[in-house]
């Protein structure tokens, strides 16, 4: 009985802190506006700003190595719970100087990244136990994406109505709600580091760049996900061009995230089923033509491409996260998943980068083209894993 309830609150956890990376988009369009109205920054310099605040995530397996080592991953959800409500409250009560919004927006972006890679490790070690790391994932990302439905809409009236600080202020309900859960959740298995064991952090890392087999996929992962980005300039288009109001946007975010969400039930009932080799194959050409589709760019295709996309994305987007699990490293699967993730994360931000740096150089046109070449990039790559 005590088992049973225990595996419940874990369910709870990892629901809510994914819950919590979702709903933590609230202020993200208020902070848009404010950087395009208020302040005057050009499409170049947002998408520059964004890659900034992303910076956490890139480090994700040098987070495990702290957790794994000092406290345990419940003390660590705690701290930096303990740690968002404070940065939220300097940035939800006060008009601060450009650089510390952005530092502390970037400080807050690490607490909610100490607090994923310590519930995922968390979801590795009982899930593997109890056989439950499926099930576990998918309620995370089911909860991440209801997040996201909420978002949409609120994170466009809060925007409208109020601004960006209304939005930060929000999340302090959240955060208190997962401390609650949190509290109720007893962890068993504590990591042997963070309980004294003798760290062999040299001998970890060399057995995971020695691994042929996990730096092939780290690059392919890097190759696949990587192309220059054109999404903030079509942002642009919507509200300049198309004259797009932004409760219609937030409203379209929604629609297109409940689209994402039959995706992930899609690939939750079809996962056991298909080759993921095969269709990580076909999978580039479709994204290639997806990507030229955004040459005819009006109204009507903006929407019909947020819905259709999106369904498509995450059910690409979950076969890409289940062939990075199935080829994490024997003895170091949280480690070397944590390090796939990074490479994942290094791709988009170097997708944003190289997007806003050839967007004045090249146009938009020539953009969208280039990126629908880089997708190419990474198929001679397939050929080697095994």
């Amino acid at each position: 009985m005590e088992k049973k309830k225990n595996l419940f609150w874990l369910f709870a956890l990892s629901s809510a802190v994914y819950f919590t990376q979702g709903i933590e988009g609230l202020p993200s369009q208020g902070l848009f506006y404010y950087f395009k109205e208020t302040l005057g920054f050009s499409v170049e310099k947002i998408m520059k700003i964004e890659s900034i605040i992303t910076l956490a995530w890139l480090v994700k397996p040098l987070i495990g190595y702290v957790i794994d080592n000092f406290f345990n991953r419940k003390a660590w959800i705690f701290i930096s719970l303990i740690l968002s409500i404070i940065t939220v409250l300097f940035l939800g009560l006060n008009s601060l100087p450009f650089f510390i919004l952005v530092s502390l927006i970037l400080f807050n972006s690490t607490n909610a990244a100490f607090r994923d890679v310590a519930v995922d490790g968390i979801m590795c070690v009982e899930g593997k136990e109890h056989k439950l790391t499926g099930k576990i994932q998918s309620i995370q990302w089911i909860s991440i994406s209801v997040a996201g439905l909420i978002t949409g809409v609120g994170g466009g009236y809060i925007a409208q109505k109020w601004g960006y600080k209304i939005g930060f202020l929000a999340l302090i309900p959240v955060y208190i709600l997962v401390g609650l859960v949190a509290h109720f959740y007893r962890e068993l298995h504590v990591a042997p580091k963070a309980s004294g064991t003798k760290s062999h952090l040299l001998a970890d890392l060399k057995k995971l760049f020695s691994d042929k087999r996990l730096i092939i996929v780290a690059l392919f992962i890097f190759l696949y996900r990587y192309s220059p980005s054109f999404g903030k300039p079509l942002f642009f288009i919507q509200l300049d061009t198309f004259k797009w109001g932004k409760l219609w946007i937030g409203a379209l975010g929604t629609i297109s995230t409940a689209c994402g969400i039959i995706g992930s039930l899609l690939y939750y009932k079809f996962s056991t089923k298909i080759n993921i080799k095969k269709w990580l194959f076909f999978s580039v050409f479709l994204g290639a033509v997806t990507t030229l589709s955004y040459l005819y760019y009006t109204p009507v295709t903006a929407v019909i491409y947020d819905v259709v996309y999106s369904f498509i994305g995450m059910f690409i987007f979950l076969m890409v996260m289940d062939f990075m699990a199935q080829n994490t490293a024997k003895g170091l699967e949280a480690t070397s998943f944590a390090l796939l993730c990074s490479v994942s994360n290094l791709a988009l931000t170097a997708s944003n980068l190289s997007g806003a740096y050839l967007l004045p150089i090249l146009g938009l046109k020539w953009l969208i083209i280039i990126s629908a070449l880089t997708s190419f990039l990474c198929l001679p790559l397939i050929k080697k894993i095994e």
